[in-house]
């Protein structure tokens, strides 16, 4: 059976960049670059038609840049994965991503093997995030308590943190992959939180798993 074919959106304000992107995900078989964008906004148009299953996004761009564009995937309900990949490794310029929604962040000096993982990674559910913004973000999170979380909604927040995808949570729980997103709306709902990056991101804060394990 052939692999999923991963559908992916480039947005960088930079062609040359653009197209090196292009390059390397042009050399797996399960990658595919469906379109382009140079801003926030030409993001937000082609995310709508378009509708990849990845976004690579740049965050700094002129005009609508790429916080913004993540606001406002989110307000339209794109269920795209966004992976930032940036030129910067401060935490301070990656936190406001992540708490917009972003997946995770790769450099721009990545090579073509890591790129085309965190995309997989990313696409797959998981979270890639370095400690250090993960413990920026979790401080700054506040969120109801976890009183209210059955002990299997514990025990699947908790494979969320550890970076697992639905599918490798209801291996290692024995439990259907519907069963498992079933779960996961339960407990996005009681703890007000968005979507799996900010459930990561409060089983963090509340010790239910270390950032050193991210």
């Amino acid at each position: 059976m052939a692999a999923e074919v991963i559908r992916v959106l480039v947005v960088d304000d930079h062609p040359v960049v653009r197209q090196g992107l292009r390059t390397f995900l042009d050399l797996w078989d399960d990658l595919e670059v469906v379109g382009e964008a140079a801003d926030g906004a030409g993001c937000l148009a082609a995310a709508d038609r378009l509708r990849p299953d990845v976004i690579l996004l740049d965050l700094r761009m002129p005009g609508t840049d790429g916080v913004h564009a993540l606001h406002g995937l989110r307000a339209a309900g794109n269920p795209a994965r966004v992976l930032v990949i940036t030129s910067f490794a401060e935490p301070s310029v990656i936190v406001p991503a992540v708490r917009a929604g972003a997946a995770g962040y790769v450099y721009k000096d990545v090579d073509p093997a890591a790129l085309a993982a965190a995309v997989r990674s990313v696409h797959a559910g998981h979270v890639l995030l370095h400690p250090s913004v993960a413990r920026l973000l979790a401080e700054g999170e506040a969120r109801p308590g976890a009183a209210a979380l059955t002990a299997r909604e514990r025990e699947v927040l908790t494979e969320v943190a550890r970076g697992n995808s639905n599918r490798e949570i209801a291996k290692t729980l024995l439990l259907s992959e519907k069963t498992v997103k079933a779960h996961m709306t339960a407990i996005l709902g009681k703890l007000g939180l968005h979507d799996r990056t900010q459930a990561a991101l409060y089983a963090v804060r509340t010790g239910l798993v270390s950032p050193a394990g991210w």
